[in-house]
């Protein structure tokens, strides 16, 4: 053994107390190459681990119950060859360690995914101030998050993880308790299939997400604007240079924003003479998906895609939600040695974000984010993965 380390987790949270466990020869590493026994740990008194789901055709995913974070996710390449296609480190310190390593890699985002103006709530007639943690405003639930809490994991078999979560009345001061259930499957056809579910006793607002960094290259050294990316939307929401959506939805059309017809991610994340890419130095939007109508998503539809020309991996998304938020990792090349000792280049991935619009609470008009009482939050994401013929 190690010895034992305590490390400061954020604004907020308790002091964790880490046991850091021994990597002797004798480790069985996962396909991705990752060390399970660098995850078994307990912060705040509750069991952390690696789970590894896999299925018969080559894909395994690794999952970590702190923050609901996948690490992991092997597919096969064009050539039968295992790669690892996400963002991560390769042990629960870093994970946990908001203030030198602060990440969102592959994370379980709640209680409200993206960002509410401000941190202005208002619910049931009562005004709610919460926390202020990115220019100003409330990002990714408040800077203790549920991405910085330990859920309750079960994982009934090979292919399925199940991990819930009770979020108190107050917490990062939303209203409400609420009792969240996030699924996480690998299908046969080499789908990772997540569902998130919730119900409050005090209504509130839900909005979560799974926050993976793709990188399809097999190569996460170099930049991955190489990419082809797909957006099934003919509008999007615009935002200000605090990456704050003004209220407007606009169309794609004639902009850099159209990404309608599939193309390489590079012939356009440069135009800063277009404002919106200035603002995000970079693609930091949510996009108005088309197969969202009438207050309803249909999750049978590619709604977004993304594929690597070096691999031939080819990423399809569906959701039943009404937007996506494409962010091109603008805030990369921080210089952390990450994963396998890895320092990603800025632009070196793509998040694709199933989501309720940004700030959605404070918007009458867009679909709406408020859970009551009574109610079941069901919100569905699929990336299915396969080789571009």
């Amino acid at each position: 053994m190690k010895g034992i380390k305590s490390i400061i987790l954020g604004a907020g949270m308790a002091i964790a107390t880490m046991l850091s466990c021994s990597t002797g020869g004798n480790t069985q590493l996962t396909e991705s190459g990752l060390n399970p026994a660098a995850f078994d740990t307990t912060i705040n008194n509750k069991p952390v681990k690696l789970f590894t789901l896999k299925n018969k055709s080559g894909m395994e995913v690794c999952i970590t119950n702190f923050g609901g974070r996948v690490v992991s996710l092997t597919v096969p390449d064009k050539d039968g060859k295992p790669t690892d296609v996400v963002l991560g480190y390769d042990n629960i310190r870093q994970y946990a360690d908001s203030v030198n390593s602060p990440s969102d890699y592959g994370s379980t985002v709640g209680r409200y995914a993206n960002r509410i103006d401000k941190g202005h709530l208002h619910v049931n007639g009562k005004d709610y101030q919460l926390p202020q943690n990115n220019f100003g405003h409330c990002l990714h639930g408040g800077p203790s998050g549920w991405m910085y809490q330990v859920y309750d994991a079960e994982q009934p078999n090979d292919t399925t993880l199940v991990m819930r979560l009770m979020s108190p009345d107050g917490d990062n001061n939303f209203p409400g308790t609420v009792k969240t259930t996030a699924t996480y499957k690998v299908l046969s056809n080499n789908t990772l299939d997540i569902t998130f579910e919730a119900t409050t006793d005090k209504e509130t607002v839900v909005n979560m997400t799974n926050h993976s960094y793709f990188n399809l290259n097999g190569d996460p050294s170099k930049e991955g604007t190489n990419m082809v990316l797909y957006v099934n939307a003919d509008n999007f929401t615009p935002a200000d240079d605090t990456y704050m959506t003004t209220g407007e939805i606009k169309p794609v059309e004639g902009t850099p924003m159209d990404f309608r017809k599939p193309h390489a991610i590079s012939e356009t994340i440069n135009d800063t003479t277009y404002q919106q890419i200035k603002n995000a130095t970079g693609y930091d939007h949510n996009w108005c998906l088309n197969t969202y109508k009438n207050g309803k998503g249909d999750d049978t539809k590619v709604c977004a895609s993304l594929y690597s020309p070096v691999t031939g991996i080819l990423l399809e998304m569906f959701t039943n939600e009404p937007g996506v938020q494409v962010y091109t990792g603008n805030f990369q090349g921080t210089g952390i040695a990450c994963k396998h000792g890895v320092k990603y280049p800025k632009h070196v991935s793509v998040c694709l974000e199933s989501q309720k619009y940004p700030d959605s609470p404070n918007k009458k008009d867009w679909p709406s984010p408020y859970l009551k009482p009574g109610e079941r939050y069901y919100s569905h994401v699929a990336y299915r993965f396969g080789i571009k013929k």
